[in-house]
């Protein structure tokens, strides 16, 4: 086989197999439309926009990147690539889009350039700007498109003719509080020209998410429009309090180290406060500067999430720094307050669920975690069934919310609460999916998207459902929603691998876990040394019933391994009181989890040899393995640490402080996690893997522990990755790494 057929090149070209998938779904409110984008094949990175009008199912192709000749050379603003990093994604072509409110149009930016479609004749337009175009966003009426341009927001009246669009600024250079220093100018090209300027302080912009918010928070975005189009509520951010961290290339020395803010626990976050642009701004044109929408930001230091709709005033979500309250407040747009309307607290934290909150009828939407489980809630009341987890809200409409959520964590599933039946003893569940598997959705009540990976099938499975009414099963508490349903082809690779995979669970903690064996080809027969492959972190599972989700993990069973992946203590899907479990020590339940994994899949498969054990991970993973060498070399005798967290005061504040509290009042919690202390116990053998370009886990992670192993004397080894950053996204180097790690396992067991 030559190396562009193997497994890691396929592997690494397919972007694990994810590139020819439909995704990024958008569902007219009746149904009769869907928006979405998909490239044309397994390898192709390139992502198109597509339409499917019901009830005709044949997606028509809208937008082609390849025919858009003048975004073909167009270098990605920093901005994009920044958002990119924080979603992990590495496609290309149009990776994001919005639409107004009745889906005619939609707006997208590529290569730095803004474009806007004719969503039903297919007419794509550019628009001119003076500068590169980051998270562009059509007004609902589709009359102008805000954006944001280096660190200022802007805006385009689009001329219905195409011919005279005018491109604005709405922000300039701010004053101490915000406001536009620069808006009794009468000169619209004044005006514009001091926006292009930039602020002379360069901390402070307008309408992008700060760095927790987009990479701890889900918050990828920092302006919303008002539903009557009138207005937008926009996140002014200044950086200035948060300390700079360099990022140097030393591949090219002659570069000027990039200047990172980053916020480590501990240290400072950025200061972020909410603005109201009105009509005058928006509409007329005006000078209007943006007043700020105030709420007490002294005690609830980070803004989570801000939900605008027809459905009630805007929802604007707020968290303390501590992480144990959220509070939902409602603004009132006329007189620029906020109200307190509904609160949730925990001892430990409260968890940031997507697509909440949200307005039903007069009461608000949550998902909060109870003593049984995590439930979906109106006004703080669960209205979901206990031992049901769910996970996020798709979406809330009239007669139902549409959840992913499930009773066993290795699957995910889409459901819907029936409104309709909360007044009776029991909420009524309807599920959209049943095979197991991990099933994904978008839309509406009235149709919604379905991506379903499973054990069955290679490639995923794409439907739109039209959801119309429910049919009673065994069940009283449960119904299967009837459904005329339409399938999108999916043009993703082959795995090409024959999946070996036993799902288990271990141990007295019932650990959901994974066997898996070399196939029958590949098997050398006898006893195998056994590698460990977890995540085993918070918000993350690696043991999920979906073919690709294993393909990796089968391909180093296939190299002479048992690979056994495990879901410990921490891992979502088991209830708030499992993940709970890490507070305050992200280290010695995470290892010991493990430790029980190995020991009870030595006595399920025989052919474990217990002498020869090794363990890999990226990120949290490459932390546990570090850990697992350090702590536990009577039982791990190499490992493989790709970009590990090695001490946990360098990581961010959102993230970590959430588990371990503030290093200032909680050092013990920090000490207890850290890697660094116990350099001096290595005895095994040790490969450190690193992005020196990564902006999420710093390269000081692995260099502060290198260099603590050095010190103390201990054999390691470092493979520094020049230019690449947490993901990984070359094909060479993501191919090459599997091969390397192979290579190091094989010497060291």
């Amino acid at each position: 086989m030559s190396s562009t057929d193997s497994f890691p090149r396929r592997y690494a070209r397919t972007q694990r197999f994810s590139l020819g998938v439909p995704r990024n779904f958008a569902v007219a409110a009746d149904g009769q439309r869907v928006v979405y984008l998909c490239s044309t094949d397994g390898s192709d990175p390139v992502n198109r926009l597509w339409v499917v009008d019901r009830p005709d199912p044949t997606p028509r192709l809208v937008v082609d990147p390849a025919t858009l000749s003048e975004a073909s050379d167009g270098e990605l603003p920093a901005a994009e690539r920044a958002r990119r990093e924080r979603l992990r994604e590495s496609a290309g072509g149009i990776v994001a889009f919005s639409t107004d409110s009745s889906m005619e149009r939609a707006s997208f930016a590529l290569s730095g350039m803004l474009f806007v479609v004719d969503l039903t004749s297919g007419t794509t337009r550019s628009i001119e700007t003076p500068g590169a175009v980051f998270g562009p966003r059509l007004s609902p009426d589709g009359s102008k498109v805000a954006y944001v341009s280096g660190s200022h927001l802007r805006l385009v009246d689009l001329d219905p003719a195409g011919t005279n669009d005018t491109d604005r600024a709405l922000t300039e250079t701010p004053d101490d509080n915000g406001a536009d220093t620069a808006t009794q100018a009468d000169d619209r090209a004044d005006r514009d020209a001091a926006a292009d300027s930039g602020d002379p302080s360069e901390t402070v912009s307008w309408g992008a998410a700060e760095f927790v918010a987009a990479e701890e928070m889900g918050r990828n975005r920092g302006f919303w429009w008002s539903p009557d189009s009138d207005q937008l509520l926009v996140t002014r951010v200044d950086v200035a309090p948060v300390a700079i961290w360099h990022i140097g290339d030393p591949n090219h020395p002659e570069r000027t180290p990039v200047a990172n803010r980053y916020p480590a626990a501990g240290t400072n976050n950025a200061e972020v406060t909410l603005h109201l642009f009105d009509r005058a701004a928006v509409i007329d044109g005006e000078p209007a500067p943006p007043e700020e929408i105030p709420w007490d930001r002294a005690n609830f230091e980070y803004l989570a999430d801000v939900r605008w709709s027809t459905a009630g005033p805007p929802l604007l979500t707020v968290q303390t720094r501590d992480q144990r309250t959220v509070d939902v407040r409602t603004i009132d747009i006329a007189a620029r307050t906020t109200t307190s309307r509904h609160q949730i607290t925990d001892p430990h934290w409260v968890e940031l669920i997507p697509g909440t909150p949200a307005w039903h009828g007069s009461k608000i939407v949550t998902v909060e975690d109870t003593d049984v489980s995590r439930q979906l809630c109106l006004d703080g009341e669960p209205i979901s069934p206990e031992g049901l987890e769910v996970r996020s809200v798709v979406s809330v409409g009239d007669n139902q919310i549409i959840i992913h959520a499930s009773t066993e964590a290795t699957e995910l599933h889409v459901m819907a609460i029936d409104l309709d039946s909360l007044s009776d003893a029991t909420t009524t569940v309807a599920p959209l999916t049943t095979e197991p598997g991990i099933h994904r959705a978008a839309g509406n009540e009235s149709t919604v998207a379905i991506i379903s990976r499973s054990m069955d099938r290679d490639q995923p499975r794409v439907e739109l459902r039209s959801l119309t009414n429910s049919t009673e099963t065994d069940n009283d508490n449960d119904k299967v929603a009837e459904t005329a349903t339409v399938a999108l082809p999916v043009h993703a690779a082959e795995l090409g691998i024959d999946l070996q995979a036993k799902f288990i669970s271990l141990g007295r903690r019932k650990l959901r876990s994974t066997i898996l064996l070399p196939s029958p080809e590949h098997d050398p027969g006898g006893d195998l040394p056994v590698l460990l492959d977890p995540y085993g972190g918070p918000h993350a599972l690696r043991v999920q019933r979906a073919r690709s989700a294993m393909a990796a993990s089968q391909w180093l069973a296939d190299q002479g391994f048992v690979v056994l992946v495990t879901d410990g203590r921490g891992t979502p899907g088991r209830g708030p009181a499992w993940e709970r479990e890490v507070a305050g020590d992200l280290a010695t339940k995470v290892l010991d989890d493990q430790v029980d994994a190995l020991a009870a899949a030595a006595d399920a498969e025989p052919r474990i040899d217990t002498n020869r054990v090794g363990i890999r991970g990226w990120s949290f993973g490459g932390y546990l393995a570090a850990l697992a060498v350090l702590r536990r070399p009577d039982v791990f005798h190499a490992a493989i640490a790709g970009a590990p967290v090695t001490e946990w005061r360098f990581y961010d504040t959102h993230y970590t402080e959430r588990y371990l509290g503030h290093p200032d009042t909680d050092a013990e919690h920090y000490d207890r996690s850290s890697l660094l202390p116990d350099a001096g116990k290595l005895e095994r053998p040790l490969l450190l893997i690193h992005g020196l370009a990564d902006d999420n886990v710093l390269a000081i992670h692995t260099l502060r522990l290198s260099q603590a192993l050095l010190e103390t004397g201990r054999p390691h080894q470092v493979l520094p990755l020049s230019g690449v950053t947490h993901m990984t996204p070359q094909e060479e180097v993501a191919e090459n790494l599997l091969r390397l790690q192979v290579d190091f396992l094989n010497t060291n067991l």
